[in-house]
């Protein structure tokens, strides 16, 4: 395995337009949990993860003053 973690490239969102699953630069396919905990891991390059008000942790895009790399701008897949 080489040294350079996966991005995510794609998103999957449901009705509301929250995010769903994620597509890797590698191909893999996460629901939002296992992105998640791969995202906590360490293993997922340019997001973080956050406590939400609501207590819940929620994964976002890493804050470096260019939203065309936040999670939203991702195509879907």
């Amino acid at each position: 395995m080489n040294n350079e973690r996966e991005r995510f490239v794609a998103a999957q969102r449901n009705g509301d337009g929250d995010l769903m699953k994620f597509q890797t630069s590698s191909g893999r396919v996460l629901d939002y949990q296992q992105a998640l905990q791969e995202v906590q891991a360490g293993s997922i390059a340019g997001v973080n993860v956050f406590k939400g008000r609501d207590g819940e942790m929620y994964i976002r895009g890493d804050a470096d003053g260019d939203p065309s790399n936040n999670l939203d701008q991702l195509p879907q897949f």
